[in-house]
């Protein structure tokens, strides 16, 4: 299977390998949020929903829609962390790539959601993230962990998750879209 060359960085993500045999990264897209050789790499699941909603977690938003949370990673299961498209709305968001930013000021972010200014195709809230630390990530690179592709806006607000995976790899096209046929279990081959 080719190695892909290409350097990770902020608006990048991760397509793990078909066989992959961590359960946390099983068929999993990562994007990329933060990068450096120095400090590691910070991401978060794009494609694993979980049964709950934001509501659930922060008790005093007052909203009658509907945000779905989802699994960001294995690092600080306690922690929530949100991805979103109005940077222009939400002060102290870090860009991540067009359309895509991280985090903001979230007195502010409950505001525009109570407001309507904020519904469930501008955001995705993540229980927990992916992090490496410094060498980690280049050394699951160098054993063929990872295929590194674009982040695009709608992997986060608009694909459907179940299908992400399949996705990615198909927009790079070539033989990673023979790659995106295997069959999640051998059995179903």
């Amino acid at each position: 299977m080719p190695m892909d060359k290409r350097d990770i960085e902020a608006g990048k993500t991760l397509i793990a390998q078909p066989f992959m045999m961590d359960t946390n990264f099983k068929r999993a897209v990562v994007g990329i949020c933060e990068y450096s050789k120095e400090k590691g790499t910070v991401g978060f699941i794009l494609n694993k929903p979980i049964n709950m909603d934001i509501t659930e977690i922060i008790g005093d938003v007052d909203t009658d829609e509907k945000f779905e949370v989802y699994y960001g990673g294995p690092v600080a299961t306690d922690t929530l962390h949100y991805i979103h498209n109005v940077g222009d709305l939400l002060e102290d968001s870090i860009k991540v790539s067009t359309g895509i930013y991280w985090g903001g000021d979230f007195k502010k972010l409950k505001f525009l959601i109570e407001s309507g200014l904020i519904n469930r195709g501008n955001i995705r809230f993540y229980i927990g993230y992916s992090g490496w630390e410094a060498g980690q990530l280049q050394q699951e690179m160098a054993t063929g962990s990872w295929i590194v592709s674009d982040l695009y806006a709608n992997y986060i607000f608009k694909s459907k998750s179940s299908a992400l995976w399949q996705e990615a790899l198909d927009n790079k096209g070539d033989a990673y879209s023979i790659i995106a046929q295997i069959p999640n279990y051998i059995s179903h081959n």
